[in-house]
């Protein structure tokens, strides 16, 4: 109801407030339906066409046009310059006229406007304002010429198809060129799926814009005419187009049943065209509970409002909200729309998903088994269920089956699925295939409300990939995708993307930006995977600015048992960060046993995965937590698993371990090669902060790197490489404790260095150094 009110009110205060003063207590709380068309706004719309009065008589003709032919096309796309200029010809408008008011700008004083082909009003309400100053007469001639035109040259692959859908009821013929019978001749409404009829010739195909505006000439209501308009939105138009059709069903019908599911049906196809504002609006339109009687009509009138409520939910609301609506619109629609049952299905195992609910998941995929399914889609029920059961080879088995989809190679729901497959098989090229596939698809052929979704699967597929470019263009992309379609919750997983790659190109603003709108955004509807994410790459932007002990008390809890627990398909992916954080923070002695179970878990899904870079990780962690003499060749075997898995990333951070390591063992002679290795590796793949990181550890061991940019002018261009890392340590507030934790010195040296580090910049505090680095 509220969205409904201030859409009409088009940001005119005195207009809400007119709205709101007449409805009833009933309709301000939610619990009727709203009326249409709206009372109480009828002073403010007197008050925009008081311009109208003072102008020619033309002027007014071409506005009343214009207004009118707004009533087909989707909120804000405006009127068609043509169709105008055609109706204002047919009308006896002058050409010259035309021509300087539809592509010249001027003679309409200000309140006409062009962009390219389309002609739009200044605002909203002086549309609205024409409408409602104009006698119905001028309207209806308006609607009715403007639809004889539309009829006239409607292009046939755009034509409604209403075959199946009688012209006429009760004997009363439909007229002629699907021009439809006067109002208030047609009997009461049917299903058009339910009606039976008696075959006859099918009248031809009329446009879905001329049926809207056959449907805003009519008078009343008009149950012929509701019945070809729904039938007709069922054809291959946009989906903006499809709402605005069944919005006019609804207001033409007369069964209270139908209207409310024609309500929601609008509402359905005004959020697939990525306009969730509009589809709240038109939900309020059908009650709390759409009314009807027993029987199809009245059964999917009572389901298919909270399908969409569920589906609105899943991409901006609460995921446990979405969940449970979903459940229960499959429940209602199962037995008369199979395929929205389905579909609410896979929408409530989508929403448990992404609150890390393994058990809501699996509950949702095994009702799916209730019904027959598609053999593609069958295998990925099956396949998900399985592993997460923990019968995981019977589930990568079935998995496999959906890397390449059956049926239409270009549907975006199965390539979607086909990218999750890949990446529960750790296959993480065949999941960027699926993805780049996903993503064409929906480009090509929509809907538009599935684009941040196709876009975020790409990018974090990217990310697995080490691709963290690409990833970040594909999720900025798809940032901005979900802001224009109204999707705050694909906007968290997004941010939680964008922060992950901005924990390895930096810088850490950006990184500390993006996870805390992630956190922000997944925390309060409750999506567990995206908090998990930001968590995480929060932590690795940590690492990589030498925080080890930060990293490693962000990720305790997300890789431990309690109720802080990570995402259930993500927490495994940080496993090797928090065994990192851990050992170089100081921490293995207390935490050396749930250091060990953790390793111990990750190498079981090691061992299940087909992920390239997990035997590499999995050593790595074992190096890590290997005494001295194994270390060694635990670190050798993790750079051999690096070169059959490729990736500059991973192989250049088990690098700067191992140089770092050797470098503490005062091996500092062959702690060089490794560390090399890993700075160039770090800057070929334009991780700032961990070059950094990996320059600084190089120096340390002896061997020149080019002065950072802040180092290379002033005071702070006579320390040595050693005593500038303690300097910028000290800078950021580590005690000296904390400095020897992360540079693998002893307290002792730290203070050392830090007393040289004073008497060379003349400085006696460690405020004095920090507000020095600071300038």
């Amino acid at each position: 109801m509220r969205a409904e009110l201030l859409r009409e009110a088009a940001g005119n205060p005195r207009l809400l407030a007119g709205l709101a003063r007449r409805l009833t207590p009933d309709q301000l709380a939610g619990r009727t339906p709203l009326p249409f068309p709206l009372p109480g706004g009828e002073g403010v719309l007197a008050a925009h066409a008081e311009r109208l009065d003072g102008l020619p008589d033309r002027t007014r003709a071409l506005l009343l046009l214009a207004a009118a032919a707004q009533e087909h096309e989707p909120d804000g796309a405006g009127a068609d310059a043509l169709l105008l200029l055609r109706a204002g010809t047919r009308c006896g408008l002058p050409r010259a006229f035309l021509d300087r008011a539809l592509f010249g700008g001027t003679v309409t004083d200000g309140l006409l406007q062009r962009a390219g082909s389309r002609v739009h009003f200044a605002h909203r309400l002086v549309a609205r304002a024409v409408l409602h100053h104009a006698p119905w007469a001028q309207r209806r001639a308006a609607h009715e010429l403007l639809a004889t035109l539309l009829t006239e040259t409607g292009d046939r692959t755009r034509a409604a198809r209403t075959d199946g859908v009688p012209a006429a009821h009760d004997g009363v013929p439909a007229a002629p060129d699907g021009v439809p019978a006067a109002a208030g001749e047609a009997s009461p409404d049917a299903a058009p799926a339910s009606v039976p009829t008696t075959p006859s010739p099918a009248p031809p195909p009329v446009p879905l814009a001329a049926l809207v505006q056959w449907a805003c000439a009519a008078s009343g209501p008009d149950a012929v005419l509701a019945a070809r308009l729904d039938a007709g939105a069922d054809g291959p138009f946009p989906h903006a187009e499809r709402s605005a059709a069944l919005v006019r069903s609804a207001l033409l019908s007369t069964e209270p049943a139908l209207r409310a599911a024609r309500f929601a049906a609008a509402a359905e196809q005004a959020g697939l065209a990525g306009d969730p504002a509009l589809a709240r609006a038109l939900l309020a339109r059908t009650g709390p509970r759409a009314p009807g009687a027993a029987g199809a009509p009245g059964e999917v009138a009572r389901g298919l409002a909270p399908y969409v409520h569920g589906m609105l939910a899943l991409r901006s609301g609460p995921a446990a909200d979405a969940h449970e609506a979903l459940l229960a619109a499959a429940a209602l629609l199962g037995p008369y729309d199979p395929r929205r049952a389905l579909d609410a299905l896979l929408g409530a195992a989508e929403a448990a998903w992404a609150a890390g609910d393994a058990l809501g998941y699996l509950d949702a995929m095994n009702r799916l088994a209730r019904t027959p399914l598609e053999a593609g889609l069958e295998h990925y029920r099956a396949g998900m269920c399985a592993v997460l059961e923990g019968r995981a080879a019977e589930g990568h088995a079935l998995l496999r089956h959906c890397l390449e989809p059956a049926g239409d190679p270009c549907a975006p729901a199965a390539l979607l699925r086909a990218g999750v497959a890949a990446l529960v098989l750790g296959d993480v090229a065949a999941a960027c295939r699926a993805g780049a596939r996903a993503l064409a698809a929906v480009r090509t052929g929509g809907p538009d409300a599935l684009l941040p979704q196709a876009l975020e699967h790409l990018a974090y597929a990217e990310l697995r990939a080490g691709r963290h470019a690409g990833a970040r263009a594909h999720a900025l992309e798809g940032l901005h995708a979900a802001r224009r379609t109204g999707q705050p919750n694909s906007s968290a997983h997004l941010h939680a993307v964008l922060a992950l790659a901005a924990s390895v190109e930096g810088p850490a603003e950006a990184c500390a930006a993006h996870g805390d709108a992630a956190l922000a955004g997944a925390g309060p509807h409750g999506l567990a995977q995206a908090v998990t994410l930001a968590t995480w790459a929060r932590a690795r932007a940590d690492l990589a600015s030498g925080r080890p002990g930060e990293a490693a008390a962000r990720l305790a809890p997300l890789v431990g048992t309690g109720p802080a627990r990570g995402h259930f398909a993500a927490r495994m992916l940080a496993v090797p960060c928090w065994v990192e954080a851990a050992v170089l923070g100081g921490r293995l002695p207390e935490e050396s046993r749930e250091l060990q179970a953790a390793v111990d878990e990750f190498a079981s899904w090691a061992a299940r995965t087909a992920d390239p870079g997990a035997p590499a990780q999995l050593a790595r962690c074992r190096a890590l937590l290997a005494p001295a003499d194994e270390a060694d060749a635990r670190y050798a075997e993790a750079l051999a698993h690096h070169g059959r898995a490729g990736g500059d990333f991973e192989r250049a951070r088990t690098q700067l371990l191992y140089g770092q390591w050797l470098r503490r063992r005062r091996r500092t002679r062959e702690a060089r090669g490794p560390l090399r290795d890993a700075l160039v590796a770090f800057q070929r793949c334009s991780a700032r902060a961990w070059a950094d990181r990996a320059a600084g550890e190089l120096r340390a061991a002896g061997e020149p790197v080019g002065a950072s940019r802040s180092a290379a002018d002033g005071p702070l261009a006579a320390l040595t490489p050693q005593q500038l890392r303690i300097a910028r340590c000290v800078a950021e507030g580590a005690t000296n404790r904390e400095v020897a934790l992360r540079l693998s010195l002893s307290p002792r040296t730290v203070d050392h260095h830090l007393r040289n580090v004073f008497a060379a910049l003349g400085i006696r505090s460690r405020t004095e150094l920090t507000r020095l680095l600071a300038g």
